[in-house]
Protein backbone atom coordinates (compact mmCIF):
# COMPACT_ATOMS: atom_id res chain seq x y z
CA UNK A 1 0.00 0.00 0.00
CA UNK A 2 1.09 4.00 -0.51
CA UNK A 3 1.80 6.25 2.11
CA UNK A 4 -1.59 7.82 1.22
CA UNK A 5 -3.70 4.61 2.70
CA UNK A 6 -2.16 5.27 6.04
CA UNK A 7 -4.97 7.47 6.61
CA UNK A 8 -7.28 5.01 6.84
CA UNK A 9 -8.32 3.04 9.68
CA UNK A 10 -8.63 -0.73 10.39
CA UNK A 11 -12.20 -2.38 11.41
CA UNK A 12 -12.91 -5.89 12.81
CA UNK A 13 -16.03 -7.51 13.46
CA UNK A 14 -14.88 -10.91 15.49
CA UNK A 15 -17.65 -13.38 15.74
CA UNK A 16 -16.99 -17.04 17.28
CA UNK A 17 -15.73 -18.21 14.09
CA UNK A 18 -14.86 -16.32 11.64
CA UNK A 19 -13.09 -12.83 11.70
CA UNK A 20 -14.21 -10.10 9.66
CA UNK A 21 -11.46 -7.41 8.68
CA UNK A 22 -11.58 -4.36 6.68
CA UNK A 23 -9.82 -0.65 6.12
CA UNK A 24 -12.30 2.24 6.01
CA UNK A 25 -12.21 5.85 4.67
CA UNK A 26 -13.62 7.54 7.33
CA UNK A 27 -17.53 5.71 7.63
CA UNK A 28 -17.01 4.24 4.49
CA UNK A 29 -15.51 0.58 4.40
CA UNK A 30 -13.69 -0.46 1.20
CA UNK A 31 -15.15 -3.47 -0.15
CA UNK A 32 -11.55 -4.29 -1.56
CA UNK A 33 -9.85 -4.94 1.90
CA UNK A 34 -12.72 -6.98 3.40
CA UNK A 35 -10.99 -10.20 4.27
CA UNK A 36 -11.89 -13.36 6.46
CA UNK A 37 -10.03 -15.70 8.58
CA UNK A 38 -11.07 -18.72 10.40
CA UNK A 39 -10.24 -17.94 14.26
CA UNK A 40 -9.17 -21.98 13.93
CA UNK A 41 -6.24 -21.27 12.42
CA UNK A 42 -5.20 -18.50 14.96
CA UNK A 43 -3.76 -18.60 18.55
CA UNK A 44 -5.61 -14.92 19.34
CA UNK A 45 -6.41 -12.09 17.98
CA UNK A 46 -3.04 -10.22 17.32
CA UNK A 47 -2.26 -12.69 15.31
CA UNK A 48 -5.14 -12.09 12.80
CA UNK A 49 -4.70 -8.52 12.71
CA UNK A 50 -0.73 -8.94 12.01
CA UNK A 51 -1.86 -11.37 9.28
CA UNK A 52 -4.32 -8.70 7.87
CA UNK A 53 -1.61 -6.02 8.06
CA UNK A 54 0.85 -8.20 6.57
CA UNK A 55 -2.35 -8.77 3.74
CA UNK A 56 -2.54 -5.15 3.20
CA UNK A 57 0.51 -4.65 2.30
CA UNK A 58 1.71 -3.66 5.82
CA UNK A 59 -0.76 -0.86 6.11
CA UNK A 60 -0.35 1.12 9.37
CA UNK A 61 -4.13 2.20 9.89
CA UNK A 62 -4.41 5.56 11.91
CA UNK A 63 -7.04 4.33 14.32
CA UNK A 64 -8.72 0.39 14.73
CA UNK A 65 -12.08 -0.57 16.26
CA UNK A 66 -12.77 -4.48 16.39
CA UNK A 67 -16.79 -5.49 17.35
CA UNK A 68 -16.72 -8.53 19.80
CA UNK A 69 -19.48 -11.17 20.39
CA UNK A 70 -19.26 -10.92 24.17
CA UNK A 71 -19.28 -8.38 26.74
CA UNK A 72 -16.71 -5.24 27.36
CA UNK A 73 -15.77 -3.97 29.90
CA UNK A 74 -12.93 -1.04 30.95
CA UNK A 75 -11.92 -1.73 27.30
CA UNK A 76 -11.19 -5.07 27.83
CA UNK A 77 -13.58 -8.09 25.98
CA UNK A 78 -14.37 -11.31 26.57
CA UNK A 79 -15.35 -13.72 23.92
CA UNK A 80 -18.38 -15.83 24.75
CA UNK A 81 -17.55 -18.57 22.63
CA UNK A 82 -13.93 -18.03 22.31
CA UNK A 83 -10.57 -17.97 24.16
CA UNK A 84 -9.13 -15.17 23.14
CA UNK A 85 -8.06 -11.74 25.29
CA UNK A 86 -8.87 -8.70 23.75
CA UNK A 87 -7.61 -5.22 24.79
CA UNK A 88 -6.33 -1.90 23.91
CA UNK A 89 -3.07 -3.25 24.19
CA UNK A 90 -3.38 -6.13 21.66
CA UNK A 91 -4.83 -3.72 18.99
CA UNK A 92 -2.23 -1.49 19.35
CA UNK A 93 0.65 -3.82 19.20
CA UNK A 94 -0.80 -5.48 16.36
CA UNK A 95 -1.97 -2.63 13.97
CA UNK A 96 0.50 0.26 15.26
CA UNK A 97 -2.39 2.63 15.40
CA UNK A 98 -2.99 5.85 17.47
CA UNK A 99 -6.42 5.51 18.22
CA UNK A 100 -7.86 2.31 19.48
CA UNK A 101 -11.70 0.99 20.58
CA UNK A 102 -13.45 -2.39 21.63
CA UNK A 103 -17.05 -2.70 20.96
CA UNK A 104 -19.22 -5.41 21.70
CA UNK A 105 -20.77 -6.53 18.16
CA UNK A 106 -24.32 -5.45 19.31
CA UNK A 107 -22.88 -1.50 20.35
CA UNK A 108 -21.45 -1.55 16.16
CA UNK A 109 -24.46 -2.41 15.26
CA UNK A 110 -26.06 0.78 16.84
CA UNK A 111 -23.02 2.76 15.81
CA UNK A 112 -24.35 1.32 12.25
CA UNK A 113 -27.52 3.00 12.08
CA UNK A 114 -27.88 5.72 9.76
CA UNK A 115 -24.73 4.92 7.76
CA UNK A 116 -26.67 1.86 5.76
CA UNK A 117 -27.52 1.43 2.70
CA UNK A 118 -31.71 2.16 3.07
CA UNK A 119 -32.43 -0.51 0.03
CA UNK A 120 -30.77 -3.35 2.76
CA UNK A 121 -33.40 -2.20 5.59
CA UNK A 122 -36.57 -4.09 5.35
CA UNK A 123 -39.95 -2.82 7.02
CA UNK A 124 -41.64 -5.10 8.87
CA UNK A 125 -44.19 -2.69 10.69
CA UNK A 126 -44.45 0.73 9.77
CA UNK A 127 -43.86 3.02 12.44
CA UNK A 128 -45.04 7.45 12.36
CA UNK A 129 -42.45 9.55 11.25
CA UNK A 130 -39.86 10.61 13.94
CA UNK A 131 -37.19 12.71 14.08
CA UNK A 132 -33.22 11.92 13.72
CA UNK A 133 -32.63 12.20 17.14
CA UNK A 134 -35.66 9.69 18.25
CA UNK A 135 -34.07 6.74 20.26
CA UNK A 136 -33.67 3.64 18.77
CA UNK A 137 -33.63 0.29 19.67
CA UNK A 138 -31.30 -2.40 18.00
CA UNK A 139 -32.26 -6.38 18.42
CA UNK A 140 -29.58 -8.78 17.50
CA UNK A 141 -30.96 -12.47 16.82
CA UNK A 142 -28.10 -14.74 15.54
CA UNK A 143 -26.17 -17.15 17.47
CA UNK A 144 -27.22 -15.59 20.77
CA UNK A 145 -29.24 -12.93 21.29
CA UNK A 146 -29.19 -9.20 22.45
CA UNK A 147 -30.85 -5.50 22.84
CA UNK A 148 -29.69 -2.60 23.51
CA UNK A 149 -30.93 1.32 22.89
CA UNK A 150 -28.91 3.97 20.82
CA UNK A 151 -28.97 7.36 21.71
CA UNK A 152 -28.43 10.38 19.85
CA UNK A 153 -27.02 13.39 22.31
CA UNK A 154 -26.05 17.05 21.98
CA UNK A 155 -22.17 14.77 22.54
CA UNK A 156 -22.94 12.14 20.17
CA UNK A 157 -24.09 9.22 19.94
CA UNK A 158 -24.07 6.81 23.22
CA UNK A 159 -24.61 2.78 22.72
CA UNK A 160 -24.51 1.20 25.91
CA UNK A 161 -23.48 -2.56 26.73
CA UNK A 162 -26.31 -5.23 27.46
CA UNK A 163 -26.53 -8.62 27.83
CA UNK A 164 -30.23 -9.25 27.16
CA UNK A 165 -30.20 -12.58 26.32
CA UNK A 166 -29.58 -13.43 29.48
CA UNK A 167 -33.33 -11.83 30.53
CA UNK A 168 -35.93 -14.65 31.68
CA UNK A 169 -38.38 -15.93 28.93
CA UNK A 170 -41.82 -14.16 29.24
CA UNK A 171 -44.57 -16.48 29.60
CA UNK A 172 -47.86 -16.00 27.91
CA UNK A 173 -48.99 -19.50 27.23
CA UNK A 174 -49.15 -22.74 28.97
CA UNK A 175 -47.70 -24.13 25.72
CA UNK A 176 -45.15 -20.90 26.48
CA UNK A 177 -44.38 -22.22 30.45
CA UNK A 178 -43.84 -26.18 28.82
CA UNK A 179 -41.24 -24.58 26.65
CA UNK A 180 -39.74 -22.51 29.27
CA UNK A 181 -39.24 -25.52 31.28
CA UNK A 182 -37.96 -27.51 28.31
CA UNK A 183 -35.51 -25.24 27.82
CA UNK A 184 -34.16 -24.80 31.07
CA UNK A 185 -33.19 -28.29 31.63
CA UNK A 186 -29.94 -27.50 29.60
CA UNK A 187 -28.87 -24.84 32.08
CA UNK A 188 -31.18 -24.60 34.49
CA UNK A 189 -32.67 -21.01 33.78
CA UNK A 190 -34.89 -20.42 30.93
CA UNK A 191 -33.24 -17.55 29.34
CA UNK A 192 -34.51 -15.41 25.85
CA UNK A 193 -31.51 -16.77 23.87
CA UNK A 194 -32.27 -20.29 24.67
CA UNK A 195 -35.37 -19.82 22.23
CA UNK A 196 -34.66 -17.05 20.68
CA UNK A 197 -31.37 -17.98 18.88
CA UNK A 198 -30.29 -19.96 16.04
CA UNK A 199 -29.99 -22.85 18.70
CA UNK A 200 -33.26 -21.62 20.22
CA UNK A 201 -35.05 -22.77 17.34
CA UNK A 202 -33.51 -25.72 17.21
CA UNK A 203 -34.52 -26.43 20.70
CA UNK A 204 -38.84 -25.00 19.68
CA UNK A 205 -38.58 -27.67 17.02
CA UNK A 206 -37.62 -30.34 19.27
CA UNK A 207 -39.59 -29.31 22.36
CA UNK A 208 -42.93 -29.32 19.55
CA UNK A 209 -41.72 -33.28 18.74
CA UNK A 210 -41.33 -34.15 22.50
CA UNK A 211 -45.04 -32.29 22.99
CA UNK A 212 -46.29 -34.97 20.20
CA UNK A 213 -44.67 -38.05 21.39
CA UNK A 214 -42.57 -38.07 17.76
CA UNK A 215 -39.28 -36.74 19.10
CA UNK A 216 -37.08 -35.21 15.92
CA UNK A 217 -34.07 -33.05 15.81
CA UNK A 218 -33.57 -30.52 12.62
CA UNK A 219 -31.05 -27.65 12.40
CA UNK A 220 -31.96 -24.16 12.18
CA UNK A 221 -30.98 -24.32 8.18
CA UNK A 222 -32.99 -26.50 7.46
CA UNK A 223 -35.83 -25.58 9.71
CA UNK A 224 -35.96 -22.53 7.88
CA UNK A 225 -35.64 -24.27 4.32
CA UNK A 226 -39.00 -26.50 5.35
CA UNK A 227 -40.52 -23.00 6.15
CA UNK A 228 -39.18 -21.44 2.82
CA UNK A 229 -40.65 -24.37 1.08
CA UNK A 230 -43.61 -25.37 2.85
CA UNK A 231 -42.96 -28.85 3.13
CA UNK A 232 -42.48 -29.54 7.42
CA UNK A 233 -45.53 -28.34 9.36
CA UNK A 234 -43.58 -28.76 12.58
CA UNK A 235 -41.01 -26.75 11.00
CA UNK A 236 -43.62 -24.10 10.72
CA UNK A 237 -44.89 -24.47 13.85
CA UNK A 238 -42.17 -23.63 15.38
CA UNK A 239 -41.05 -20.76 13.36
CA UNK A 240 -44.34 -19.48 14.13
CA UNK A 241 -43.58 -20.13 18.30
CA UNK A 242 -39.88 -18.87 17.96
CA UNK A 243 -41.75 -15.58 15.70
CA UNK A 244 -44.78 -14.96 18.84
CA UNK A 245 -41.79 -15.05 21.78
CA UNK A 246 -40.15 -13.04 19.48
CA UNK A 247 -42.69 -9.97 19.42
CA UNK A 248 -43.24 -10.02 22.56
CA UNK A 249 -39.84 -9.67 23.69
CA UNK A 250 -39.41 -7.17 21.32
CA UNK A 251 -42.57 -5.68 22.37
CA UNK A 252 -41.31 -5.37 26.11
CA UNK A 253 -38.56 -4.18 25.19
CA UNK A 254 -39.77 -1.36 23.33
CA UNK A 255 -42.22 -0.22 26.31
CA UNK A 256 -38.93 0.17 28.02
CA UNK A 257 -36.41 1.97 25.74
CA UNK A 258 -39.38 4.12 24.09
CA UNK A 259 -37.65 3.51 20.76
CA UNK A 260 -39.33 5.79 18.66
CA UNK A 261 -37.00 5.84 16.46
CA UNK A 262 -37.73 2.47 15.28
CA UNK A 263 -36.39 -1.32 16.25
CA UNK A 264 -33.68 -2.86 13.82
CA UNK A 265 -33.51 -6.71 13.83
CA UNK A 266 -30.33 -7.59 13.17
CA UNK A 267 -28.28 -10.84 12.57
CA UNK A 268 -28.18 -14.21 10.40
CA UNK A 269 -31.59 -15.70 12.23
CA UNK A 270 -33.50 -11.97 12.06
CA UNK A 271 -32.23 -12.21 8.31
CA UNK A 272 -33.17 -15.93 7.60
CA UNK A 273 -37.37 -15.41 9.21
CA UNK A 274 -37.43 -11.61 8.08
CA UNK A 275 -39.61 -12.93 5.16
CA UNK A 276 -41.99 -15.04 7.87
CA UNK A 277 -42.45 -12.56 10.54
CA UNK A 278 -45.52 -11.09 8.96
CA UNK A 279 -47.68 -14.19 8.07
CA UNK A 280 -46.03 -15.75 11.67
CA UNK A 281 -47.89 -13.41 14.01
CA UNK A 282 -44.91 -11.41 14.96
CA UNK A 283 -47.01 -8.10 14.37
CA UNK A 284 -49.35 -9.22 16.69
CA UNK A 285 -47.42 -10.50 19.51
CA UNK A 286 -45.38 -7.08 19.28
CA UNK A 287 -48.69 -5.28 19.93
CA UNK A 288 -50.47 -7.57 22.36
CA UNK A 289 -50.31 -5.32 25.60
CA UNK A 290 -54.00 -4.80 26.31
CA UNK A 291 -54.19 -1.11 26.96
CA UNK A 292 -51.38 -0.13 25.49
CA UNK A 293 -51.66 -2.32 21.80
CA UNK A 294 -52.24 1.11 20.40
CA UNK A 295 -49.46 2.78 21.87
CA UNK A 296 -47.35 0.13 20.04
CA UNK A 297 -48.20 1.68 16.93
CA UNK A 298 -45.52 4.58 17.61
CA UNK A 299 -42.56 2.10 17.13
CA UNK A 300 -42.00 0.87 13.59
CA UNK A 301 -39.65 -2.51 13.09
CA UNK A 302 -37.18 -3.30 10.63
CA UNK A 303 -35.02 -5.70 9.50
CA UNK A 304 -31.48 -4.73 8.45
CA UNK A 305 -29.81 -6.87 5.83
CA UNK A 306 -26.31 -5.70 5.57
CA UNK A 307 -24.19 -8.45 6.71
CA UNK A 308 -21.43 -5.98 7.17
CA UNK A 309 -23.37 -3.31 9.29
CA UNK A 310 -20.72 -4.46 12.25
CA UNK A 311 -17.76 -3.05 10.30
CA UNK A 312 -19.98 0.10 8.83
CA UNK A 313 -20.49 0.61 13.05
CA UNK A 314 -17.14 0.35 14.33
CA UNK A 315 -16.00 3.05 11.50
CA UNK A 316 -18.50 5.28 12.03
CA UNK A 317 -17.60 5.09 16.13
CA UNK A 318 -13.95 6.14 14.86
CA UNK A 319 -15.15 9.16 13.07
CA UNK A 320 -17.25 9.82 16.15
CA UNK A 321 -13.80 9.72 18.41
CA UNK A 322 -11.81 11.31 15.85
CA UNK A 323 -14.67 14.85 16.20
CA UNK A 324 -14.04 14.17 20.09
CA UNK A 325 -17.55 13.18 20.73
Amino acid sequence: MNTAQTTLSLVADIGGTNTRVALANGKDILPDTIRRYSNDKFPGLESVLRQYVADEGDVTPTAACVAVAGPVRDGEATMTNLDWTIDRDTLTRATGAHTVAILNDLQAQGHALGHLDPAKIQTVLEGPQAHDNAAKLVVGVGTGFNATPVYDLAHGRVVPPSESGHANLPIRTELELRLCQFVSTAHGFPAVEDVLSGRGLERAYAFLGVEAGDPRELSAKDIMAHCDQRTDARAIEAAQLFTRILGTVCGNLSLIQLPFGGVYLVGGVARAISGHLTALGFGDAFRDKGRFAGFMGNFGVYVVHDDYAALNGSAAHLVSLAQGD
